[in-house]
């Protein structure tokens, strides 16, 4: 489970560190997929192939699934952490959220969100706000 979250810069080459503490559960290597909402998804492999399956065996329309697939799949990277923890963050994806200096790597249970800061504290201060409505509808459902 992937939790927290952590103030990061991107170097010059594109790369930002992993928080130590997750590190060990990347080593086998990371998919890279552009997010929903401006951010960098970060799968374990392990991860990729339970998505990837389940697309698979879902019950949408072929065109349905020819579309999901082009869009998840043709914009995916695989990427390896290095010798000093960090990944590389293709040129696409840094495009696509905006990144270019400060970063947040979010914990988001299964897998890890990279955002560019200013971004981050925008959609932190909405989704927060969202969340507790959710909860406060489920506890009242109860």
């Amino acid at each position: 489970m992937f939790y927290g979250e952590f103030d990061y810069k991107i170097d010059e080459k594109g790369r930002v560190p992993v928080p130590p503490k997750f590190r060990n559960f990347l080593k086998d290597g990371v998919v890279l997929t552009p997010g929903a909402e401006r951010c960098i998804t970060v799968y374990t492999v392990t991860e990729w192939k339970k998505l990837s399956s389940t697309l698979t065996n879902s019950p949408l329309s072929r065109s349905k699934m020819r579309k999901l697939s082009r869009a998840l799949f043709a914009t995916a990277f695989s990427t390896r952490i290095d010798q000093q923890g960090r990944i590389a963050i293709p040129a696409p994806l840094r495009e696509h959220s905006q990144i270019t200096d400060d970063v947040i790597v979010a914990g988001a249970n299964t897998y890890l969100e990279i955002w560019d800061k200013a971004l981050w504290e925008e959609e932190k201060a909405v989704s927060q706000e969202q969340a507790w409505q959710i909860i406060e509808s489920l506890e009242n459902n109860s």
